[in-house]
Order: structure tokens, then C-alpha cells, then sequence
């Protein structure tokens, strides 16, 4: 049977870093606080979408991200107009890739064993009103998928995502991104710890 790969799009597949540049030049050139206001952005971003799962209210991934902005602005005492903050979103609709996520999937695409196809389907949380880690997501994935959890990866820069498929009684690839750590989580198996994409084709 062949294998079914998901993959992760932010922080997995598109680089979140890359809105840095695009914050800098608002900011009169501060690199420096432009990647304080970007990870706090992030940070932000991931916790509204836990919350609203939690809460029971809808997923939106736009409002998250717009509300995380306006929070990571305020506490590095930006104010920016609104034209400048739509362009900032903006941004997340043109994420740069990882240098490793085309040629990656190039060459697992060309595996008979393995079913990518680059992409076959996208399968968004917005058709459940829920976020990752919500056991549900990955359920509604692999009924989309048509796939047995034992038999599916997910692969993700993100250990919450990686926990939350595991959870789910899939496998999966934790992509590590620069010196990130895993959560250190006993009651679920170590994943497979992978430095880049590239090394999946051999390892999967």
C-alpha cells in the first residue's frame, strides 16, 4: 500500500521569516525589530488559533493573523497606517518557499510508493471550523485523503502539528528549522527528526 504524505504549509513548506523584510522597510530599516515584532507575530498568530478552536468559534486563519499583527505592533510600539498593515498581510499570501521544499517534492513525486503527486488536494481547516492540533483536522484529512492513519505521514516544521497528528495515530516527520527543539512530550513516541525535506525520500 502506498504511503500518503501531508504536508504542513507554514513554517514547513513557506518560510513565516519572510515577512521580516517586509516589516524592516516600515520600520526605517530596523532589522532588528523587525524580527521581534515577526516572532511575536507568529507567536500570536498560533495562540489566537488555539483559542478560537478552544472557545468553539470558527477558524480564520485571516483574523488570527490580522489580530496577532495589531498585538505584536502595540507591544513593540509600532503604528503603522492601514494601508501599510493590508500590505504586511499581504505578505502571507507570498511567503517565500525553503529553499529545500521544491526540489523535495520534485523527487518524491516521482515515487510509485508514495502518494504526493505535488500536490494531489489541498485540505484546508476552514471545511471544519477548527485549527491543528484539534484531533478533527487530521480525521478530516484522511477522509478526504481516503487514507489509513497508519499508513500516512504528516510532515510539518511544527512540533504542535506533529503532536496533534501523532495524536491522531498518524505518522510523522518533524522537519527542524535552525535550532528549534522538539517538545519534549513522554507519552507520544519521538517522531522522525529530519534537518531538511530532502532527507524524507530517503527516510520515509
Amino acid at each position: 500500500m502506498r504511503a500518503t504524505l501531508a504536508f504542513d504549509v507554514y513554517g514547513t513548506l513557506v518560510d513565516v521569516s519572510g515577512v521580516v523584510g517586509a516589516l524592516a522597510r516600515r520600520l526605517d530599516g530596523d532589522a532588528a525589530k523587525a524580527g521581534t515584532v515577526a516572532a511575536r507575530w507568529r507567536e500570536k498568530q498560533l495562540e489566537y488559533s488555539f483559542r478560537r478552536t478552544l472557545m468553539g468559534l470558527p477558524s480564520d486563519f485571516a483574523l488570527c493573523t490580522r489580530q496577532a499583527l495589531a498585538l505584536a505592533l502595540a507591544e513593540g510600539g509600532v503604528s503603522l497606517d492601514d494601508e501599510s498593515r493590508d500590505g504586511l498581510l499581504a505578505e502571507y499570501g507570498r511567503l517565500p518557499l525553503f529553499p529545500d521544499a521544491a526540489p523535495a517534492l520534485r523527487t518524491l513525486s516521482g515515487r510509485p510508493d508514495v502518494r504526493l503527486d505535488f500536490f494531489a488536494d489541498i485540505v484546508s481547516v476552514a471545511d471544519i471550523g477548527k485549527f491543528k492540533p484539534s484531533r478533527e483536522v487530521y480525521a478530516h484529512f484522511l477522509k478526504r485523503a481516503g487514507a489509513d492513519a497508519e499508513n500516512s505521514w504528516l510532515v510539518s516544521g511544527n512540533p504542535f502539528d506533529i503532536l496533534g497528528a501523532q495524536n491522531a495515530g498518524m505518522k510523522a516527520a518533524w522537519i527542524r528549522r535552525g535550532a528549534a527543539r522538539f517538545d519534549p512530550w513522554e507519552d507520544f513516541p519521538p517522531p522522525l527528526i529530519l534537518d531538511s525535506l530532502l532527507e524524507l525520500d530517503a527516510a520515509i
